[in-house]
């Protein structure tokens, strides 16, 4: 019997899910964890409890289920969108993650519209800069702990750390980088005017992907941490919005749905990039290729 694997890293905790290839769930797991607020308005999490709670959290659902590693036919991840993980040429973690909830970076923004302007910016990425996405963060890495960012060689979201923990590989998904607003929403890629406007290097922002496409294998060691085995796929999978959105059958344009959750979420999909002009929504990429979705947050 074949099973897939999902893994959802969240901010408040990591889950494995085993189901079969019917959709059926055989076993549920999760590890637990917290996250920091050391100054007032700021958010940041050890990407260390990420990968504890992916390693107990497989290792306790194939426990549970008696699953035989083998017939893991694929892993998908999810998890929390818009968080900086800063990593250094050796692909080590340079400060604590800054998450989506983060609020520092008021500054940055307003910094950001007047680089790109702000009418150029919503049209190309489809979102204002707002404080919790990705790209002010890394702004403020760069004006706040110049040491840091001199170090830095490569951006990741909060999920694609545990995919590179898990195989090796640099890569994000589509519907997540859409989140970074550092991506060409129509062109379902990175924006090299926009990273340049903001000086940024294109390389530190890894290889995209759709949704289902393998990104990379379990490595031998990510096997002998977590008890699945090496050459296991795992695919690009989405920020957990666009994922949740799969998984209740939002998958084409006429279907919303509605999340009540950390944060409240209308979400939905359509088959063209929609801009809403004054950034009132926020328009990304789906999980589903050739799909984009609005979201009201």
């Amino acid at each position: 019997m074949r099973t897939f694997i999902g893994i959802d890293s969240s901010t408040t905790a990591t889950k494995a899910l085993l189901i079969d290839e019917t959709g059926a769930v055989l076993g549920v797991a999760a590890t637990e964890y917290g996250y920091a607020t050391p100054q007032p308005l700021w958010s940041e999490q050890d990407p260390e409890l990420w990968w504890d709670g992916t390693v107990g959290s497989i290792r306790a659902v194939l426990a549970q289920t008696g699953v035989d590693p083998a017939d893991v036919a694929g892993i998908g991840l999810t998890g929390q969108m818009h968080g900086l993980v800063l990593l250094d040429e050796h692909g080590e973690v340079l400060r604590p993650a800054i998450l989506w909830n983060d609020q520092r970076t008021g500054a940055q923004c307003d910094e950001i519209r007047r680089r790109v302007g702000r009418e150029r910016f919503i049209a190309v990425t489809g979102n204002d800069a707002l404080t919790g996405f990705t790209a002010p963060k890394i702004l403020w890495v760069a004006q706040n702990e110049p040491e840091i960012y001199a170090r830095a060689r490569q951006v990741l979201l909060p999920k694609d750390y545990v995919r590179y923990r898990l195989t090796g590989d640099y890569a994000t998904d589509r519907a997540g980088g859409a989140g970074t607003v550092l991506f060409d929403l129509a062109a379902r890629d990175w924006s090299a005017d926009i990273a340049a406007a903001l000086d940024i290097p294109l390389d530190w922002l890894p290889p995209t992907y759709e949704g289902p496409a393998v990104t990379g294998v379990i490595s031998a060691a990510a096997a002998e941490a977590t008890g699945l085995r090496a050459g296991t796929p795992v695919v690009g999978g989405g920020g957990d919005q666009a994922a949740g959105a799969v998984g209740v059958g939002a998958v084409k344009e006429g279907i919303v749905s509605l999340v009540l959750g950390t944060s409240g979420v209308v979400f939905a999909t359509v088959d063209q990039p929609f801009i809403e002009p004054n950034g009132r929504l926020h328009s990304f990429c789906h999980s589903v290729p050739q799909r984009w979705h609005l979201m009201g947050v």
